[in-house]
């Protein structure tokens, strides 16, 4: 009897051109997280992900898509849309780190204050927020994690290739290791 396996991949590539990174774009190893700002396992994983990247430096690009889990988190499809409308300005890691820092305040009034503190044109960032420009966004970044098998968050994969090991910093750190 044979016994058939495979590797779950990233079926879309990153590029600089659509993807949010941070570190080298020619980075040897590319750290794809799928997350939901309303996770709090996505909250935990950021902190991680943070500390690993402080670690393998300039070895790292790390990517972050959105996979917003709308049946259970009433709030993260808005605060998907506030990171990509922050993004359109420049913004997009600052707003990022302070949806993960305060994830119990995530409604429009507070995703608004964090808008005003990043100093963006509000009207603008208020109009993206109001026609949900950045939608297809998120819908594009949700269905190419759906279609590479993401099926909850956070979800990593390590150069192409799916990590089904758990997140917290030393087997996150090993897996980036051994990619390098």
């Amino acid at each position: 009897m044979s016994i058939s396996s495979w590797e779950t991949v990233l079926v879309l590539p990153v590029s600089p051109q659509r993807d949010h990174i941070r570190g080298p774009v020619d980075a040897p190893v590319t750290l794809v997280e799928y997350g939901d700002y309303e996770c709090p396992f996505c909250a935990a994983a950021h902190d991680v992900v943070a500390a690993v990247q402080s670690e393998v430096g300039d070895d790292l690009r790390y990517v972050f898509r959105n996979f917003p889990l709308t049946t259970v988190h009433a709030h993260a499809f808005q605060a998907a849309e506030a990171a990509e409308a922050a993004g359109a300005q420049g913004a997009f890691w600052p707003m990022h780190d302070l949806l993960f820092a305060d994830q119990e305040r995530l409604a429009i009034p507070d995703l608004l204050a964090r808008a005003r503190a990043l100093k963006l044109d509000l009207a603008r960032f208020e109009d993206d927020l109001a026609v949900h420009r950045h939608a297809p966004r998120i819908q594009e970044d949700f269905m190419s994690g759906v279609r590479s098998g993401v099926s909850g968050t956070p979800t990593f994969f390590v150069n192409g290739i799916r990590h089904d090991g758990g997140f917290d910093y030393p087997t996150l750190l090993a897996a980036v290791r051994k990619a390098g």
